[in-house]
């Protein structure tokens, strides 16, 4: 079971967690989790959701359901009130802790006020039925994906606790001694790699609101404020998705600065990156590595590092994972796997197809080619994942966000957002021929437009995390696209 993990003392003094204004030391925080792990027993708590923004009370709530056996469910400030209505429905949650003002959108339902490291929250009882759900299920991370009901993924403490332990024995060589939370804990990549193995390592935790890192709702990130945040708190590491990244680099360079050089490491994941923006990174000072996980595999598998490092790769295996590839080139993945899906009792098997094609060098690092399910036919038979084409164009400096089109189609079209709003056609031409440079023939872009709006769930072109609504970015740009058969693309979309 993960509860309150200890290992070496932490590296700066005792302190284990920070939020700017107060600390925490290893045994203050662990009293706290005594504390609510005793209130949840005592009030008969089955499962518990979090609807927080990241502090030290969110930390102390993980910990203690842990250590209470109580199933926690994590989830986004950015699920809209369906996706959360039914993530709440779905998992059979009987308290949800919140703040006071998040708590008034359940009149009905009885609110406890609670103080939870010095944060005045509510812990809101609510009428729930049982559920069932793979044996051993000790938090439930959901996937929103790309329909309004989201998907959840059952993790056993002990498939966190592999690559808790896979992730201290792959980081103890960097001496990491204070790591800066960049990512919303709700999401699992942070709530692995970026708290419960930190403090499993004796890290300082720094916690802080995701408006005040520069992080709002699911897409939006203020660059500037970001590195005025690290060059305040001096952080060792932090976790970035390739977005933020992409306009944190770009930031530099138009200002012509560098990154604090406190940095040691920052990890980049949830997305292809590409080599050329891990490079252009690293020249203004960023030290980014990619890597690869996923929630079945209850989040990293693979990981760059100093030393063992190939950019445009995701990284070698980390140790408690093991890699194979398909013979249609999908990635499956073994060792941390999940227990299965929430509704669903059967285990998941010993290996897992994770849906992405890929390939592993002679070295050992994996290598991504796209989602197996995006997987486009040209009219000249050629398979295409877009996903291949779009790192491409999005590692190119006036490229923000990429999708490409080209089913039955003779060439590939794509719809492009500038990373500047101002930025001339020209340049993005400039940009395309860039990356098309670097691609075969067949998987070069000889058509584009530009987008009618960035990429996000505001414009209903993403989903709440990020992902591109390839069915809605095609039907509102079909028009400028001028691509025929259109009527056989939007099918084709429709069944993925």
């Amino acid at each position: 079971m993960i509860s309150s993990p200890r290992a070496a003392p932490p590296a700066e003094g005792s302190i284990c967690l920070a939020d700017g204004q107060r600390t925490w030391t290893r045994s203050a925080l662990d009293a706290e989790v005594q504390l609510f792990a005793e209130r949840l027993t005592v009030q008969g708590s089955r499962v518990l959701a979090t609807l927080l923004d990241n502090s030290a009370a969110w930390v102390v709530a993980d910990l203690a359901a842990a250590q209470a056996g109580v199933v926690h469910v994590p989830l986004p400030a950015f699920f809209t009130p369906l996706q959360i209505a039914h993530a709440l429905r779905s998992a059979g949650v009987d308290s949800l802790l919140t703040s006071r003002e998040a708590a008034a959108s359940w009149p009905s339902a009885a609110g406890l006020p609670i103080d939870l490291a010095q944060q005045p929250l509510v812990l809101v009882q609510l009428s729930a039925q049982s559920v069932a759900m793979p044996t051993g299920t000790a938090k439930i991370t959901y996937t929103s994906g790309t329909t309004g009901h989201p998907k959840g993924v059952c993790l056993s403490s002990e498939a966190m606790q592999r690559v808790v332990d896979g992730l201290r024995q792959a980081m103890a060589p960097l001496a990491i001694g204070r790591h800066l939370c960049a990512l919303p804990y709700s999401v699992l990549l942070e709530n692995m790699a970026g708290l419960l193995a930190p403090l499993a390592h004796g890290t300082t935790c720094i916690t802080l609101p995701m408006r005040e890192i520069g992080l709002t709702g699911a897409s939006g990130f203020d660059a500037a404020r970001f590195q005025s945040v690290v060059a305040q708190h001096r952080p060792h590491s932090v976790i970035l998705l390739p977005q933020m990244l992409r306009a944190w680099t770009a930031q530099l360079m138009q200002a012509g600065q560098r990154a604090p050089d406190s940095l040691k490491f920052v990890a980049v994941g949830g997305a292809a990156v590409g080599a050329r923006l891990i490079l252009a990174a690293r020249a203004v000072g960023i030290p980014a590595y990619e890597g690869y996980g996923l929630s079945e595999g209850a989040s990293v598998q693979t990981l760059n590092l100093p030393g063992a490092d190939r950019p445009g790769s995701a990284g070698r295996a980390l140790p408690h994972t093991r890699l194979r590839v398909a013979a249609d080139g999908e990635i499956e993945i073994a060792g941390s796997l999940f227990s299965g899906y929430l509704g669903d009792v059967a285990p998941a098997s010993e290996w897992w197809p994770s849906g992405d094609l890929g390939e592993v060098d002679a070295d050992g690092y994996l290598h991504l080619r796209g989602r197996k399910k995006h997987v486009l036919i040209t009219a000249y038979g050629r398979n295409v994942s877009p996903e291949w084409v779009e790192t491409a164009l999005r590692s190119e400096h006036a490229i923000a966000q990429a999708v490409v089109f080209g089913e039955a189609q003779p060439a590939l079209s794509a719809v492009l957002w500038p990373v500047l709003a101002d930025a001339t056609d020209a340049s993005l031409q400039a940009a395309v021929d860039s990356a098309n440079a670097g691609l075969p023939d067949y998987a070069r872009v000889q058509h584009w437009v530009r987008a009618s709006d960035p990429f996000d769930a505001a414009s209903g072109l993403a989903t709440a995390n990020g992902r591109p609504q390839r069915a809605t970015i095609w039907q509102r740009h079909a028009n400028a696209l001028g691509t025929r058969s259109q009527r056989t693309a939007i099918h084709h979309l429709a069944l993925r």
